[in-house]
This record gives structure tokens, C-alpha cells and sequence, in this order.
């Protein structure tokens, strides 16, 4: 049996990032072979991973990545904010945005397949993912991505800190461009223009528009005044959907730079001969549902599993 020192210990350490206890088991069960142990501790990484792929991961970061007419965006999570501002995750979310943009995979698992090293972790982002689960102790995943590409259009990216992150499909004034990506993660429209927004977004106001005619009419009659008529009401929703349409298509939108505060950023992009084609637009943990920890609730939960236990 190889003798194992504290050297070798803080080596592997070093390496792995992994508790000394763990490192020294881990000596010890290969025999002092350095190579073995970090192996076996790989395996206990992601062995960390698989228990921590459970866990809600709601905060995070976008990154981009732009190469003249290719691009790539992407969301990447984690449980806390405290690690989505941690080097190692945040070097994990850049390199798989130039992944997205070099590579174009199909989807994450394919995402995941593509080959990368990062603090002694791969031989595939995955690996590195699985690896700093387990150097971190926090479940991180690739939620959704976007590469760009194939269709000859310029882009524009705008990043607010690391949680907003836009890119933009243009031809024309590349400052334009990033003045409405810039705009866009202010603004966050749904569309380009009024007619591309999504039928179940133009129902939905429009059902909220009925109801609040109905609520209004109600009001009326307990009050003893006249209620508006079929035809008014019904001009009366079409008017709120018509106001819903212009305010979250962007075409339509008032422009956030506008000197005089009216210009659209329609009529600005026409000033600056330039042409908006698309955009994408990504806003950290919309729509996962967060979970709500009870602190007091939770150390009550393991003082009396200890109590149990004893």
C-alpha cells in the first residue's frame, strides 16, 4: 500500500476542487495513483450531478456570441445568483454560446456532445457541466439557445448585465441595430410588428378586454346608468386589443432614445436606412416557477431528523 502524503492530497485537490477527505479516499482506494484518484473522483462528481439534477435552477445568465453573420445565443441556469456570478460557471455559459454559434447542434443533448475543456473537466461541455456540478455543488443546466446563420443578415447583441441578452438580424446601420437590441431588452416586445404577434396573446387580451366591458356594465346597472350598447362595446374591445398590438409589437413601439418621444422605432430605423429582419430576446428563469424556501421550516426539518437519528 502506497504511502499517502499531505502533498499528494492538496495536488489532487488542487486539481479537482473536491473536500481533502474525499481526495484522500480516493488516494488511498488507488493505491497513491494520482491519475486513478481523480478519476474516481470524476465518477463521485457526477455521481454529485445526477442528485442535484432535481433542483429547480431559475436564476442564471445569457451569453452571445457573434462572428460576423453567425451568432449564437443562450440561457444558461443555476439554482442561485450567487453562483451564476461565479468565474467558472460563467466561462461555461460563453463557450457554449460560441458552441451554438460555431456548431449550430439540433438541441441540448447535441449541444452537450460537442467537445470542450474546462478546469480539468471534458472530454464535452457536458462533462465540464456534470464536473462543475460537482466542484460547486449546485445543479446548472443549458435551458434553451438560438444560432444564427445561413441567411446573410448583420447582427447587432445587446446584453443588460448577464440576465437580458438580445440579438438582433439587421442590414444596414450596425449602430441602429444595437440602439433597438438595446431598446428591445428595455421594451421586451413579442413581435416585429403588430400582425406577427401570437393568436393566443391577441385571445387572451381580447378575453381580458370582455371581461373588463362586462365588469364596467355591471357597475353601471348597480348604479342606475345607462349601459352602452352591443356595437359601442364591442368597438370598445377592439380598441384595448388594437392598443395591446401596437405596445408589445416593435415596429410599433415609441423608440427609447426618441428626442421628441414619439418617434417609433419604425420610423427611426426608415431615418437610418436600416432594416430589422428578427430578433431574439432572452430574460433569465421567464417562466420557471421559483421555489420558495421556508428557512425556519427547513432547520425545524433537520433538528428533528437529528433528534430521530439519535
Amino acid at each position: 500500500m502506497a504511502a499517502i502524503t499531505a502533498s499528494m492530497v492538496a495536488e489532487l485537490r488542487g486539481k479537482t476542487d473536491a473536500p481533502m477527505m474525499e481526495c484522500k479516499k480516493a488516494l488511498t482506494e488507488a493505491d497513491g495513483d494520482m491519475a486513478k484518484a481523480e478519476e474516481l473522483l470524476r465518477v463521485k462528481l457526477g455521481t454529485k450531478a445526477g442528485k442535484a439534477a432535481s433542483r429547480i435552477t431559475a436564476e442564471g445568465v445569457v451569453a452571445s456570441y457573434i462572428d460576423g453573420t453567425t451568432g449564437g445565443l443562450i440561457e444558461v441556469n443555476s439554482e442561485t445568483d450567487f453562483v451564476s456570478k461565479n468565474d467558472s460557471f460563467m466561462a461555461l455559459a460563453k463557450a457554449a454560446a460560441e458552441l451554438v454559434a460555431k456548431h449550430n447542434p439540433a438541441d441540448v443533448v447535441a449541444l452537450g456532445a460537442l467537445p470542450y475543456e474546462q478546469d480539468s473537466f471534458g472530454p464535452t461541455l457536458e462533462d465540464v457541466r456534470k464536473g462543475l456540478i460537482g466542484k460547486i455543488g449546485e445543479n446548472m443546466s443549458f435551458r434553451r439557445f438560438q444560432h444564427f446563420g445561413g441567411s446573410g443578415s448583420k447582427l447587432a447583441s445587446y446584453l443588460h448585465g448577464s440576465r437580458i441578452g438580445v440579438v438582433v438580424e439587421f442590414e444596414g446601420d450596425e449602430v441602429a441595430a444595437k440602439d433597438v437590441a438595446m431598446h428591445i431588452a428595455a421594451m421586451k416586445p413579442v413581435a416585429l410588428t403588430s400582425a406577427d404577434v401570437p393568436a393566443d396573446l391577441i385571445a387572451k387580451e381580447r378575453s381580458v378586454a370582455a371581461a373588463k366591458a362586462a365588469e364596467d356594465a355591471a357597475v353601471a346597472v348597480a348604479a342606475g346608468k345607462p349601459v352602452q350598447s352591443d356595437e359601442i362595446v364591442a368597438k370598445r374591445i377592439e380598441g384595448g386589443v388594437q392598443k395591446f398590438l401596437k405596445e408589445v409589437s416593435l415596429f410599433n413601439q415609441v423608440f427609447v432614445k426618441a428626442a421628441d418621444g414619439k418617434q417609433t422605432v419604425e420610423q427611426m430605423l426608415k431615418a437610418a436606412n436600416t432594416t430589422v429582419k428578427g430578433f431574439t430576446l432572452y430574460v433569465v428563469g421567464e417562466g420557471i416557477e421559483k421555489k420558495v424556501d421556508d428557512f425556519a421550516a427547513e432547520v425545524a426539518a433537520q433538528v428533528a431528523a437529528a433528534k430521530a437519528a439519535a
